[in-house]
């Protein structure tokens, strides 16, 4: 028997633009630096980034808000937030606080990773591996039995840090140093890109759409990146915007957060396809691309090493910053409804992960030939997460805004009880009762396998 939500005072964000880099810092992450430039890569460059912006302020920013009124709605962790609106829709929190503890037990051993390469580059180290060799250099580490636990430990404790000294004094102290940290990395490394002999080759590739390569597969994966990238369906958002004062704007805020959120991902592309291009890499370079193909080339470059450096140390810091909004979710819920301290859960909670995150990383060194249902341990956490938690949390949202929470109670919280103007309240309430479940139930049945492009 679960036990009442605990009446107690809630910290807060202190300020708009502490949860704004908060919320940007959760979507900022892996999925922007790391998935975004392989899934432009493999589905033909401009063409998939202007399906993509398409997607995120058709679909991204509308959800999102939809998140930001449920959390502040409910003012209490994702469970009690959803259940607040309708009991029967409980059980996405329940789903969004299991999710936040399979995906950060794998998402921190590839966050181990981008520590290790940082190291490496720092010390000089991925400078003598030879370009041919790169990929037997990352084979070599993620299948050791010692090394990508260890960075996986340690990436674990660095979330744990901060999240343990809660929302005001952990969470938007630390968003406010990475993410504008974060962003003068990322400008650093556009510039030199840019500058590059022949980088204006990927540039072309990458702004000038060729729709001809717009594939019916390539406007799913579109739908999925807007929607994984914006951390939707993880109940992070309802929790960080349970911390904020009623008189917040949320309409300004999603599309700020999605701006943010969208920008990273866009630099992200200004950096590594010009690189590419410049030294004859392949931008169709899959999950390999940041940790084998931009490597090999980072050693053929002058000051290689130095620009190396500031690139894993910037996915480290959009890594972390995702890291730290997924384990709230689980905190928060625990320390509310359970009593628990915010000191003692976080350690439970940061061990499990840990341990969870042992078998993902085995699975690529003494346990690769380990299989269930078809899937490597990694993989299967992956798969479980991607296709089926996050899409399904997704739909669930936006039904409960769409069909069981009451229209004129909804737009109240979303404008503030009438004090904001939001000129676009009825095409937003039509995307998010009639268009936006039809989007995602396509990338769900598609994930799945039911539909095929």
């Amino acid at each position: 028997m679960e036990p009442e939500i605990i009446a107690h005072p809630r910290d807060r964000f202190t300020s708009r633009i502490g949860f704004i880099l908060a919320s940007a810092g959760s979507a900022i992450g892996l999925g922007n630096i790391w998935r975004f430039p392989y899934q432009t890569g493999t589905n033909g460059g401009g063409a998939f980034v202007l399906m993509y912006l398409t997607m995120v302020f058709l679909v991204g920013v509308s959800l999102l808000l939809v998140e930001f009124s449920i959390g502040r709605h409910g003012g209490a962790n994702a469970v009690d937030s959803y259940r607040k609106i309708s009991r029967k829709f409980a059980w996405v929190g329940y789903l969004g606080v299991f999710t936040s503890f399979v995906i950060l037990s794998y998402y921190s051993v590839v966050g181990g990773w981008t520590l290790y390469y940082t190291f490496q580059s720092a010390l000089g180290n991925l400078a003598s591996v030879a370009p041919d060799q790169m990929g037997n250099f990352f084979g070599a580490f993620i299948g050791s039995p010692s090394a990508p636990i260890f960075y996986h430990f340690l990436f674990m404790f660095l979330t744990f840090a901060i999240v343990v000294r809660g929302i005001s004094s952990g969470i938007e102290k630390y968003n406010r140093i990475l993410m504008p940290a974060l962003f003068i990395l990322l400008i650093v490394l556009v510039v030199r890109a840019l500058t590059l002999p022949g980088a204006m080759k990927g540039l072309e590739w990458y702004l000038m759409p060729d729709f001809s390569k717009l594939t019916g597969g390539a406007l799913v994966s579109a739908m999925g990146q807007a929607f994984f990238s914006l951390s939707l369906g993880l109940s992070v958002m309802v929790t960080y915007a349970s911390y904020l004062s009623r008189k917040e704007n949320l309409i300004r805020s999603a599309v700020t957060v999605a701006v943010a959120d969208t920008s990273v991902a866009f630099l992200a592309g200004l950096v590594v396809f010009p690189v590419l291009f410049a030294f004859g890499g392949e931008p169709a370079g899959g999950p390999g691309l940041v940790f084998i193909s931009l490597p090999a080339i980072f050693t053929q470059m002058p000051f290689g090493s130095l620009f190396a450096t500031v690139f894993f140390l910037l996915v480290v810091m959009a890594a972390l910053t995702s890291s730290i909004s997924m384990m709230e979710v689980a905190v928060t819920y625990f320390v509310e409804r359970w009593k628990i301290s915010r000191v003692k859960m976080s350690l439970i909670y940061c061990a499990a992960c840990f341990l969870l995150g042992i078998p993902a990383s085995y699975s690529f060194g003494i346990w690769k030939g380990t299989i269930f249902f078809g899937m490597g341990i990694f993989d299967l956490f992956d798969y479980f997460v991607s296709n089926v938690s996050l899409p399904l949390c997704g739909l669930a949202c936006t039904v409960l805004a769409g069909w069981f929470w009451n229209r004129k109670d909804i737009l109240d919280e979303v404008t503030n009880n009438g004090t904001l103007d939001f000129r676009l309240s009825n095409v937003w309430y039509g995307l998010v009762r009639y268009v936006i479940p039809a989007v995602v139930a396509v990338i769900f049945l598609n994930a799945v396998g039911i539909l095929k492009f």
